[in-house]
């Protein structure tokens, strides 16, 4: 890693606004599996970004999602909905990117854009505070 842990934080925050946005663009062309792919992502890099600001470091997905409940949800820092969609995110995402014959439908992935821009402004606003 090049630059400093506030830059590396910077630039997942960064991501996931990006990655967020990438989301949006796919849902448009009626990509579902690829947009809740890129909603998951989304969350993601910036749950590590919240990580990396609390100096907790983890090597998986579910490193992440395991130290985002203890360190983030457990004491109230971060609502238990927002930690629910998080937790339903990488359980979507594991299943449209490797589960055969399974689609997504428009239904089932829109109700997790606004979760999702929720979490990262919340994370945003903490990491910034």
């Amino acid at each position: 890693m090049t630059g400093t842990r506030k830059d590396l934080i910077e630039y997942r925050l960064n991501r996931a606004k990006d990655t967020f946005d990438d989301a949006c663009i796919l849902a448009e062309k009626n990509k579902w599996n690829s947009s809740m792919n890129r909603l998951y992502y989304a969350a993601y890099y910036d749950v590590t970004a919240l990580l990396l600001k609390a100096d907790l470091r983890t090597t998986t997905h579910n490193g992440v999602k395991s130290n985002f409940s203890e360190h983030f949800i457990k004491p109230n820092l971060i609502s238990k909905e927002l930690g629910k969609i998080y937790s339903q995110l990488s359980t979507w995402r594991q299943k449209g990117d490797y589960d055969d014959l399974f689609d997504f439908e428009r239904n089932k992935v829109m109700p997790y854009f606004e979760p999702v821009k929720e979490l990262i402004n919340t994370i945003e606003k903490i990491i910034k505070d």
